[in-house]
């Protein structure tokens, strides 16, 4: 493999952050990381890199990507081809897409809003997020039955897409309780070699 200066601009408490920092982890991958909070993406310096002013970006040699599920689809099609975390076969690759995009919607905008407000302020409706997040955690529980992944019966991207947010539901109000198969599945995440948390906050 060649040797590249790979360098993640993120923040810890960021599930964004979180879920390639994982992939990178879990791919052996050696990175740095620059944190970047609201002061430093609203600089000059980081806008060159990211006009939308977002994290994560991750510099790999001379090669600039932004937003987590695209970085995360980059580094297994150039760096882990076949290793399975994004399969080739038709189907297969579609269920763990589903999951990706649905990391990108519900997960966004129920789990992540609903903690965005909670602990932070950040613009949002609470009762929206928390409806949204709802109707996702019963589909989830229910999909889960019988599976240990959520696309396919191995770790897959679809699962670190997931994990970071789900994960630290109850720092945005919402409760885990009542998903006893979303629980199981998170501590598969958690037993996955080279897995590391993400810090956390008060559940307020």
């Amino acid at each position: 493999m060649k040797d590249i200066q790979r360098t993640l601009y993120g923040t810890p408490l960021s599930g964004h952050s979180h879920r390639v920092e994982l992939l990178l982890l879990m791919l052996a991958l050696p990175y740095s990381y620059i944190e970047a909070p609201a002061r430093v993406r609203s600089s000059a310096e980081f806008l060159r890199i990211n006009p939308l002013g977002q994290i994560p970006v991750l510099i790999d040699g001379e090669l600039i990507l932004c937003d987590s599920n695209a970085i995360m689809v980059y580094l297994v099609k150039q760096y882990a081809p076949g290793s399975g975390w994004l399969p080739e076969e038709p189907v297969a690759a579609a269920q763990v897409y589903r999951w990706l995009s649905i990391a990108a919607g519900e997960v966004r905008y129920g789990l992540a809003t609903a903690r965005g407000v909670k602990q932070w302020g950040l613009p949002g409706d609470l009762n929206i997020a928390s409806a949204i997040a709802g109707k996702l955690l019963r589909f989830m529980d229910g999909h889960l039955t019988g599976r240990r992944f959520l696309a396919l019966d191995q770790p897959t991207l679809a699962d670190l897409a997931c994990y970071s947010y789900i994960a630290h539901a109850p720092e945005g109000g919402i409760s885990l309780a009542e998903y006893p198969q979303v629980r199981a599945w998170l501590a598969e995440v958690e037993a996955l070699p080279h897995f590391k948390s993400m810090p956390g906050l008060p559940v307020l």
